[in-house]
């Protein structure tokens, strides 16, 4: 990220990086290191950091990232990077929030028969193998080949892109601009096909049902004759002396009343 970052604000872009960090599942603390690999971007005047915990949101991101995109878009922002937790196959809500979804990998790290896997690959609009240098060149060239027949197998979707597998190195740079251009190509194309804005009006609406599922389980939460019954329904769920679904029923199934 720090040597794709440099490369762009380098071109003249402003750009914003949110990385996500996994939360500890039982402090609910979490490192948010992530600024201190970038040294350089961090320090780069086009370029703004913020590092975030992932909390008990799944799918890769925190619970506010989309807001986060809006409001460094009206920040003046023109690149932004989701950098999220890498949770591998259930990492998959960053694809409704980003025009652009890119998978990294790494050769010879065991990761290639767990990347081939459809949960993320089928979402993935490129891969980029990184670290394709010294030693490294001639698996991450093998893995290269890996992944481009895998992606094969994968029927073309609506963006009518196919995606491409690239190897990438950041210490030495080579491949970053190939990356950007692809970027670019890949912005043009779905501009053209009417696909990018129709993704962005699938997302508005997405997040609009995500807002509305999350609101509703918040305010039903906040309910005092909910929050009653359900430590009662708890406590007979423990025990086994009632199922979970049976439970989540009968609590659902209180008429709503002023506390």
């Amino acid at each position: 990220i720090e040597s794709f970052g440099m490369m762009l604000c380098k071109m003249g872009h402003k750009l914003a990086v949110l990385a996500v960090d996994p939360s500890s599942q039982k402090s609910g603390g979490s490192i948010l290191g992530d600024k201190t690999r970038m040294v350089e971007l961090s320090r780069h005047p086009s370029a703004y950091i913020r590092p975030t915990a992932s909390g008990s949101a799944l799918g890769g991101v925190a619970i506010n990232t989309r807001e986060s995109i809006i409001l460094c878009e009206a920040a003046g922002f023109d690149v932004i990077f989701i950098e999220t937790v890498g949770v591998g196959q259930s990492e998959t809500m960053v694809a409704d929030m980003v025009d652009f979804f890119l998978l990294l990998m790494l050769a010879g790290a065991g990761d290639e028969l767990q990347g081939i896997k459809k949960g993320i690959m089928e979402m993935a609009d490129a891969v980029a193998i990184n670290k394709a240098d010294g030693d490294n060149l001639k698996p991450a060239n093998r893995a290269k080949i890996d992944y481009q027949n895998a992606l094969h197998l994968f029927p073309l979707g609506e963006s009518n892109w196919s995606p491409k597998v690239m190897t990438c190195s950041s210490i030495e740079g080579s491949g970053l601009e190939e990356l950007w251009q692809m970027v670019k190509d890949y912005e043009q194309k779905t501009k053209e096909n009417g696909y990018f804005e129709a993704k962005r009006k699938g997302q508005n609406l997405h997040w609009m049902n995500e807002a509305i599922a999350y609101l509703l389980q918040r305010s039903f939460f906040a309910r005092k004759d909910v929050q009653r019954k359900a430590k009662a329904l708890k406590s007979l769920v423990e025990k086994g002396q009632m199922a979970p679904t049976t439970a989540a029923f009968e609590l659902l199934s209180l008429p709503e009343k002023k506390d």
